[in-house]
């Protein structure tokens, strides 16, 4: 007859890097929860539990080192009858490893180093860690149990020698940031390490916004059939349990499933109000001021902040000038209404005035151009960081990818301030976000999506005056910036070759802004940040 043996619970929680105490807290809290509440004999953590990740060049402070020392000291004394799996970093002698622990009653029973070490993309666990050796599988109440970290199930080899060392359940601690397409990679990922060993995986991921990572949880159970029997929701902090049962060589695992059907646009959604969460809060911000335009940009962006954070938190100030439209006046009006934002008009024909006088002797002769129209930007910027720095509160940017790929911005103007959350979204998914978060409660004025597009710094302007269609736009941007498509090959998929070249180029001149601006939530497998390094000084042309 089979019976219950042993009771795991995932603990999928959003850790502070480099809070050492308060994670140490955290991971005693939801122990103890599992412990008292679950009925659990064994709770995991994400990996690299204590320090959070990433945690980058904090790992060759000196005083980390000592924290994560008492934090461990803590959990021992602290937390009793429950084993723990939690990640921390272990400095032994010049080398230091990504390692995991299992802790019970006061003691480290077993600790692996993981092995896989990802040095692309986001990651650079090469410039830190130094690659794990042996697999190591514990018996833990008659359950043969492998830990692992992250990248180690990405590939094949940890979860063999874990399989050849006896493994019959692999666990898998992680901190895997999310983007658009990563629930499915992580699952063919895991699946094919499942049909290749045979062995069931419990994975833990941490959940949490961090500088422009955003990690989504999504934790869950795979059986030796590679089906998910248990999947933990996207983007909130959540303790489940997985029952696992053994007769003879066989193991059954039991969960209540949980399913995580959402639409692609909400995790979109979801992922980018958790970033703009977790950026203010945990860098102690009051709140968040954003300059309204009666665009769609700064709406989303409001509409974002307000969800994120609660209206109450923002504030948002329209700056009209001379080419402010009714309209824009009018239904950056109704959004703020639509929201309950605190809202106020503040004009910049006067202080624009006085710079243009200022500057007459100066530009004399000359004909007026995009000068003045970044004047009126750096108007708005210098009034908005003012109401920022008096406030306390963080200046939200409105700039979305497809602009920031072309420069279409200005350095101290649009461009001033400290987080942007629309940093990694496309104009087109703009509009497709505030069309589907209106299906939730029409606060977007429909007028601000169906409206063309406009700057509003001269005379009847339009984003397609300067750029092209954004539909084209984008596509081309998605397979150059993104998929690293040649020229050569996207002209041969159907797009203009002047247009196309020109593009790149604008892209390729641009580097310097870029490098300029604020961070933002990363949604896509390309950002402009950690995932692209392009040299802002370079004489590279690119022929094909």
């Amino acid at each position: 007859m089979m019976s219950e043996q042993l009771r795991i619970a995932l603990a999928q929680i959003n850790t502070h890097v480099g809070a050492v105490p308060e994670n140490t807290q955290a991971v005693i809290d939801w122990a103890i929860k599992a412990r008292d509440d679950s009925r659990a004999d064994l709770v995991i953590f994400p990996e690299l539990t204590l320090v959070g990740y990433p945690p980058e060049d904090l790992l060759w402070r000196p005083g980390l080192r000592e924290a994560v020392a008492n934090g461990l000291d803590r959990i021992r004394a602290e937390v009793s009858d429950i084993y723990l799996m939690i990640g921390y970093p272990i400095w032994d002698g010049d080398r230091l490893f990504n390692a995991a622990s299992l802790i019970y009653n006061g003691a480290t029973v077993a600790t692996y180093h993981k092995k896989a070490l990802p040095n692309y993309a986001v990651f650079d666990e090469k410039r830190y860690f130094t690659v794990g050796g042996e697999p190591v599988v514990v018996d833990i109440k008659g359950v043969q149990t492998a830990l692992t970290v992250c990248e180690d199930l990405w590939v094949s080899e940890p979860a063999s020698l874990a399989k050849q060392a006896g493994a019959e359940l692999i666990l898998n601690i992680s901190a895997s940031p999310w983007n658009q397409g990563k629930f499915a990679a992580r699952n063919d990922a895991f699946s094919e390490r499942v049909k290749e060993t045979g062995l069931p995986v419990v994975a833990v991921n941490l959940v949490g916004g961090q500088d422009e990572l955003v990690f989504d949880g999504t934790s869950f159970v795979m059986d030796a059939r590679g089906q998910q029997i248990l999947t933990m929701r996207s983007f909130v902090e959540q303790l489940s349990c997985v029952d696992v049962a053994k007769e003879g060589d066989t193991l059954t695992l039991t969960a209540d499933a949980s399913a995580n059907e959402q639409e692609p646009l909400e995790h979109v959604y979801q992922a980018l109000c958790l970033g703009v969460k977790d950026y203010i809060q945990k860098n102690g911000f009051k709140g968040v001021v954003i300059g309204l335009s009666g665009g769609v940009d700064s709406a989303l962006t409001a509409i974002i902040a307000a969800d994120a954070l609660g209206p109450e938190n923002v504030e948002v100030v329209m700056l009209p000038s001379r080419y402010t439209r009714d309209m824009s006046l009018e239904d950056a009006e109704q959004l703020a209404n639509n929201l309950s934002l605190n809202y106020r008009v503040i004009p910049i024909e006067s202080v624009f005035n006085s710079f243009v006088d200022l500057l007459a002797d100066e530009f004399a002769g000359m004909a007026t151009d995009v000068t003045e129209e970044n004047i009126q930007a750096r108007c708005r910027g210098i009034i908005l960081m003012a109401i920022s720095n008096k406030k306390g509160k963080m200046l939200l940017t409105t700039g979305n990818k497809s602009e920031m790929a072309m420069g279409y911005s200005t350095l101290y103007g649009d461009m001033a301030g400290g987080f942007n959350p629309l940093k990694d979204v496309s104009k087109t998914l703009v509009f497709e976000l505030c069309w589907h978060r209106n299906k939730r409660r029409a606060d977007i004025p429909e007028r601000i999506i169906t409206r063309p597009p406009s700057a509003e710094l001269r005379e009847d302007q339009e984003d397609q005056d300067s750029l092209p269609p954004y539909d084209i736009l984008d596509a081309i941007l998605e397979r150059y910036v993104e998929h690293d498509e040649s020229i050569k090959d996207i002209i041969a998929a159907g797009y203009d070759e002047a247009l196309v070249r020109r593009v790149v180029r604008l892209l390729d001149i641009n580097e310097h802004k870029r490098r300029q601006a604020p961070p933002g939530p990363r949604i896509t497998p390309r950002n402009f940040g950690k995932d692209r390094r392009f040299p802002i000084t370079s004489g590279y042309r690119y022929k094909a």
